[in-house]
C-alpha cells in the first residue's frame, strides 16, 4: 500500500506530543501512522475547507492533532500538524479549528519568505 502524505510537526503540535506519557504518545503516533495509508475518518477527519484532525482515543481520552495540507511540493504531498489538545466535549472547540487556520496562515506566509 501507497502513503497518502508525509507529515511534518510545527513546534506547539512537537511539544503537545512530548507532553503526552509514553503510550498515548505511541497510540497517537502509531494512529497518524496509520493514517498515512488509510481513508479512515475515525483516524483523520476534515473538519472545514483547510482544518483536519488526526484522531486518537486511548483509555477514554479524546487526543486531537490538527492539521493541514500543503500541497505546493512538486513530489510530495505534505500534511502539517499546527497543534494537539485533549479534548473534553463531543464537539470540536471552534477557538482550536480557528487557531489552526491562523498557524496555517502563517506557515504559509513564512514558507513564502
Amino acid at each position: 500500500m501507497r502513503e497518502r502524505f508525509q507529515i511534518q510537526f510545527l513546534e506547539e503540535a512537537a511539544e503537545f506530543l512530548e507532553n503526552l506519557d509514553e503510550k498515548a504518545r505511541d497510540k497517537v503516533i502509531y494512529n497518524i501512522h496509520k493514517a498515512r495509508y488509510s481513508t479512515e475518518k475515525e483516524l483523520f477527519k476534515k473538519l472545514n475547507n483547510e482544518i483536519w484532525e488526526f484522531r486518537t482515543l486511548y483509555n477514554r481520552i479524546h487526543y486531537r492533532l490538527f492539521a493541514f495540507w500543503d500541497k505546493t511540493g512538486k513530489t510530495e504531498t505534505m500534511v502539517i500538524s499546527s497543534h494537539g489538545i485533549i479534548k473534553k466535549t463531543s464537539k470540536v472547540p471552534e477557538k482550536e479549528i480557528e487557531k489552526a487556520e491562523r498557524l496555517r496562515k502563517q506557515y504559509f506566509e513564512r514558507k513564502q519568505l
